[in-house]
């Protein structure tokens, strides 16, 4: 008889007590998820994330003292060199491109708005709990054309470039193109005449062989490097 897997430990960051218990109750009603600690600022937020390990940290943007985005950035930021950071699932009533924008730039894997229905935020915690990236659907494929110019250096692009040509094939580098639009493993298989199994083992290795935490990390990089299609 094989073992369960070990439930998706969440924290839950949020200086509204009615929106902590919202947040509580859902996710503890959830086989698969169990909720380790609560944070009612980004202060506590980066404490208790250092001290209980969640998988997933459910984070508010606007909270006192440190905001959402600065915690987001001591816990999963480009810089980090804990080997296994926390997601981070950012969820807010603003539904603003600088928000995502930066949030996304600090390390967060994720963007959803509070809005959503339950299933849809429950849903996004085992997204990004395993290691793909979610968007609001509304803000996606906006937020990529919109930030492209932004996201594409004026130093070492070209060599990082070459480096990425380097290390995938030529089939990697297509699905790594795909990923840059912002096409689900679905879109991309559809796209490519393959199963989203076989998507899905494409950006497992492209991910490892890039050294990039998730997909949101592999748009970024697909932006600034110029090897998002439109932006070479």
């Amino acid at each position: 008889m094989s073992t369960p897997p070990d439930p998706i430990r969440v924290l839950v960051c949020d200086d509204q007590a009615l929106v902590r218990t919202g947040y509580v109750t859902i996710f503890s009603a959830q086989p698969d998820m169990e909720v380790v600690g609560e944070a009612v600022n980004g202060h506590e937020a980066v404490a208790a994330s250092r001290l209980l390990n969640p998988d997933v940290v459910v984070m508010d943007i606007r909270m006192p003292l440190l905001d959402g985005i600065q915690a987001t950035r001591q816990l999963a930021g480009p810089d980090i060199q804990d080997t296994t950071p926390p997601k981070i699932l950012v969820v807010t009533t603003f539904n603003v491109d600088a928000y995502v924008y930066d949030a996304l730039r600090a390390g967060a894997s994720g963007f959803l708005l509070k809005d959503a229905p339950p299933t849809e935020l429950v849903n996004a915690i085992r997204t990004v709990a395993r290691g793909e990236a979610l968007l609001a659907p509304a803000v996606t494929r906006h937020l990529i054309g919109h930030f492209a110019g932004h996201l594409r250096p004026a130093g070492n692009a070209g060599s990082m470039r070459d480096d990425i040509v380097c290390a995938l094939t030529a089939r990697e580098l297509e699905v790594f193109q795909h990923i840059a639009e912002g096409l689900s493993n679905t879109e991309i298989a559809t796209a490519m005449y393959i199963t989203p199994e076989t998507v899905k083992t494409y950006v497992s290795r492209i991910l490892a062989k890039l050294g990039l935490r998730d997909r949101v990390q592999a748009v970024v990089v697909a932006h600034r490097t110029g090897l998002a299609s439109g932006t070479a």
